[in-house]
């Protein structure tokens, strides 16, 4: 339902960044995005709950499009690629939300309590970061776009790309455990290494993922990456043991750390609407997310999860060689 709240959200986002100024966008979806924390805890019903986690992807959607948007302006202006490590920032702040949760649990302290709290903490910190945020000065001066629009076809090939390496990241982050654990034996505590091992390996190649950008350039960096994590997969398939299933985890999270980054700066850079564009990859990209565990699971339940990975090494590899058509929007000018 997230997912679905995202992408439903996500077309209308292009008209609303034009509409209204980039920082003061950001602050209010900030405000929305870390707002809307607080509600899944509320629910009594499946029903409730469905409604609530569409509205908490909706503005997710909405915060996502609008970061990017900002950190697109910023690294124009900064003149080289750091959009890498503004996405490594966000890998780590899943580990520590993955923490805290874990704490809080352990502790007993009721969701409706943690959920709140955080919501106003983060929200708090979202306000007082958006003061420095800039504006983007362009954006009055070119034609409004539509209310409603459909990726154009240089932002579809982009997103395709996106595409790719989210449903990557989905099979790390949801499904490593329990590979570790069903096809290679492995203990409870052993398959969470899987997920932390994925989770920091990309996490870390964010935050250092500027320096190959400006040195090799998109095209290569993402033709190297799709090549580590399809190299990766195919590890993770062929694991004779616990150590070497975990090291093709680590990989396939090097592998799809950077893509992301690289496409959404890439989009930013088509046309006169980076915001449009920019929304336009992320409903592409995103439409992963609803599709990774539902084929994942469909081909685990019909042959094996191995057979899955399979998938997620071809997919990986659709990547590297799909890696040309970040040329685009200018892209390659860090290389």
């Amino acid at each position: 339902m997230p997912a679905v709240g995202a992408l439903l959200a996500m077309p209308f986002s292009g008209r609303v960044a034009y509409r209204y100024a980039l920082r003061p966008f950001v602050t209010v979806s900030i405000v929305a995005w870390c707002g809307a924390l607080a509600l899944p805890a509320l629910p009594t019903s499946l029903g409730l709950l469905c409604v609530v986690l569409l509205v908490c992807g909706a503005a997710a959607g909405l915060g996502d499009m609008a970061m990017n948007a900002e950190g697109v302006l910023v690294e124009k202006l900064y003149g080289r690629s750091v959009m890498s490590s503004f996405h490594g920032f966000w890998s780590l702040g899943v580990l520590a939300g993955a923490a805290v949760s874990a704490l809080a649990s352990e502790a007993g302290v009721d969701a409706r309590l943690q959920f709140g709290v955080e919501a106003l903490a983060l929200s708090a910190v979202g306000v007082a970061a958006t003061r420095f945020l800039l504006n983007d000065p362009t954006s009055r001066e070119v034609l409004a776009p539509p209310h409603f629009a459909l990726p154009t076809r240089p932002v579809l090939l982009i997103g395709l790309v996106g595409l790719c390496a989210v449903f990557g990241e989905q099979a790390g982050t949801d499904w490593s455990a329990l590979y570790i654990h069903n096809e290679l034996g492995g203990s409870t505590s052993v398959a969470a290494l899987a997920v932390s091992a994925f989770a920091i390996t990309m996490a870390s190649a964010r935050l250092v993922g500027d320096r190959a950008i400006r040195r090799f350039g998109p095209v290569i960096c993402v033709r190297l990456s799709g090549l580590c994590a399809a190299a990766g997969a195919i590890a993770v398939v062929f694991a004779p043991d616990l150590a070497a299933g975990l090291v093709g985890f680590a990989l396939l999270g090097v592998g799809v750390a950077l893509v992301i980054p690289i496409v959404f700066a890439t989009a930013g850079r088509v046309g006169p609407h980076p915001g449009r564009s920019i929304a336009g990859v992320a409903g592409v990209a995103y439409a992963s997310g609803l599709a990774a565990p539902g084929v994942i699971g469909g081909i685990a339940a019909a042959s094996s999860l191995i057979a899955a990975f399979c998938l997620v090494a071809g997919l990986m590899a659709v990547m590297a060689f799909g890696a040309g058509v970040l040329r685009g929007g200018d892209g390659g000018h860090f290389g």
